[in-house]
């Protein structure tokens, strides 16, 4: 059996590459997507050595595509699409046509014709998928109104650039700039019924399709779906399952994509979408994470690869005009679109960074544009230069926005304490005043314990420090759970518990203990450093699911660790006990601090 094929040879070339220099971009204190765009370029025909095969990475780089819309459409209910529709669809549709106009007149300065001008202009409006999930999941953004207005415009723009895909062909070919298949089925209806359709037909089609394919998602999919990831949940085999999401994730977006013309990342959102509903959704996006985040990494590499470094010597002036509007023009257009829509401040910040870069899309266009003979070649190398350099500059347009948060927060606070009102005036001024969604205040509390997370372990925890009236405050980044806990009265922080600003407003210096209920370890690991710096006295509490975690999070400075198997084991020992040996102590063998547990109420307090 041959090992050199060209599957085998890109995936370990790509995948080798991007570890070695995205790890050795993290010890730079850089994003680890600046070293596998790096060493996409370092497997592409433009570099000496190894070359990657140059049709097989961007295929892989689509699964992963795929399978994180499906992750996106699994924390993305369908009332939270219409919730922000009213923002989301004139907002990307004004960004859109603004950036546009911006690389048309771009591409008419440098003399080409309109319709390639046009085409550079799209290519220019329209978003990485990728990259805009893995900024937002960074900062676990996704669930929050931010990102919930970021993903619908997403979704916006993805069908505007379905709709742009049809009408290009049509438009090259009536334009006679170029000769292009039109859309299988106005064609149909033309050879059928002696019809010309014209682009008015290809449009109502296209709609017609789109239409049809969401309609047959909602009304179909989200009860099929559910019901078929059901049976495969009881037949008990976890193998069965990964592979079931898989099927549903690949399988919806290829028949999407096959049978009604939309995209398949399109695809995989709204079969993640239909699937949320169901209580599986969260395990179905547990087991499908690890395939992610893998083919996400070759989407990076696939995009190096297609860059030509000699471009930054031999047009330098106009790759730094292409990247002021992908940059620069975007992201203004929608700083000023969302002020208008009287959202905060930070939310505008957030939205405009997201869309400060391009990609995938815009990868299709360029290699369509070229070849219907409308965009020169030079215009495909401009995209593919401007999509390298903003994605790259993209993380640090989120840090400076999450620098200017804080500054524009304290500015906020200034004004308020400025204001010589009394104290009780000054809090039932803020209770009738409407909450803003992004607003974030530091804590008066002092003394008190810091609860991160509040799911199924959190909530326990938070409702017994509630009943034994110990002060405490949640760390929480999930908007639904936020509601629920200030309509219990329960002080709560939204934001990232593993950012410094986040601690320094829950007074982590003035706090006695830190609760750490968040399942994922590499986080914990953050916050419990974090926290033993900056309050050497704290008491830490985190939870574990195997004895390596167990150690390192005592290795990190926390005090008690809590292993959730050892102590269910522990607790089904003590209910056989109470059976079998009536009630006969045992012992377990672990360190003195290990919690157990109980159905009473929580310990007094000393």
């Amino acid at each position: 059996m041959p090992h050199d094929t060209p599957l085998i040879s890109t995936i370990v070339g790509g995948l080798v590459l991007a570890f070695i220099f995205g790890a050795f971009a993290h010890r730079l204190r850089m994003p680890p997507l600046v070293g596998y765009l790096i060493a996409g370029v370092l497997v592409g025909p433009h570099t000496p050595g190894y070359v990657a095969d140059q049709n097989l990475a961007p295929e892989l780089a689509e699964i992963g595509v795929i399978l994180l819309m499906f992750g996106v459409g699994l924390h993305f209910s369908l009332k939270d699409l219409l919730s922000v529709r009213g923002i989301a669809v004139p907002g990307a549709i004004v960004q859109i046509a603004f950036a546009t106009l911006l690389g048309w007149g771009l591409g008419a300065f440098m003399g080409w014709s309109t319709g390639g001008s046009l085409v550079f202009g799209l290519a220019l409006s329209v978003a990485s998928t990728v990259v805009l999930l893995k900024a937002l999941q960074e900062r676990r953004l996704v669930e929050t109104e931010r990102g919930r207005i970021a993903v619908g415009w997403l979704i916006v723009e993805d069908l505007a650039m379905v709709l742009a895909l049809v009408l290009i062909p049509a438009a090259a070919s009536i334009g006679g700039e170029g000769h292009a298949p039109v859309e299988p089925l106005s064609a149909g209806l033309s050879r059928l019924f002696g019809l010309d359709l014209g682009i008015g037909g290809m449009i109502a089609m296209t709609l017609v399709k789109v239409a049809l394919f969401v309609a047959l998602m909602l009304v179909f999919g989200r009860k099929l779906i559910p019901w078929t990831m059901h049976r495969i949940a009881h037949t008990g085999s976890r193998e069965l399952f990964r592979l079931g999401v898989l099927a549903i994730a690949l399988g919806v977006a290829f028949g999407a994509a096959k049978l009604f013309g939309v995209s398949l990342a399109l695809g995989a959102f709204f079969a993640g979408m239909v699937l949320a509903e169901s209580e599986l959704s969260h395990r179905a996006a547990q087991e499908s994470l690890p395939l992610r985040d893998a083919f996400a990494v070759l989407f990076f590499v696939s995009v190096g690869m297609l860059f030509d470094p000699n471009i930054l010597i031999d047009k330098p002036l106009p790759i730094l005009a292409t990247i002021f509007i992908i940059v620069i023009g975007k992201s203004v257009a929608a700083l000023l679109i969302v002020l208008a829509f009287k959202k905060p401040l930070s939310t505008a910040l957030t939205i405009s960074a997201s869309l400060g870069q391009i990609g995938e899309f815009s990868f299709i266009l360029a290699a369509l544009g070229v070849e219907l003979g409308l965009l020169p070649e030079e215009g495909r190398d401009l995209i593919l230069a401007g999509a390298i350099i903003s994605i790259i500059l993209n993380p640090l347009l989120f840090f400076l926005c999450d620098r200017m948060r804080p500054l524009l927060d304290g500015a906020k606070r200034e004004d308020v304490v400025a204001d010589p009102a009394p104290a009780a005036e000054a809090i039932a001024a803020q209770e009738e005043m409407p909450p803003e969604d992004d607003e974030v205040h530091p804590t008066a509390l002092s003394g008190h314990s810091i609860l991160v997370g509040y799911g199924r372990v959190g909530s326990i925890v938070g409702q017994n420090l509630k009943s034994s009236a110990t002060p405490f405050l949640v760390i929480e980044d999930s908007d639904k759970r936020i509601g629920e806990l200030k309509a219990q009265g329960i002080e709560t922080l939204s934001g990232n518990a593993v950012m410094r600003e986040t601690l320094d407003l829950a007074n982590l210096s003035g706090a006695r203990s830190i609760a750490i209920a968040i399942p994922n370890a590499f986080e914990a690991c953050r916050i419990v450093e974090q926290a033993r710096s900056v309050n050497p006295s704290i008491l830490i509490v985190a939870r574990a699911h195997s004895d390596a975690e167990v150690d390192e999070l005592k290795q990190y400075g926390a005090d008690t660790v809590i292993m959730g198997e050892r102590e269910i084991a522990l607790g089904m020992v003590d209910r056989l006990a109470q059976v079998h040996h009536e009630s006969v102590p045992y012992e377990d063998g672990h360190e003195p601090d290990t919690i157990m547990p109980t159905d009473g109420p929580p310990p007094e307090r000393e």
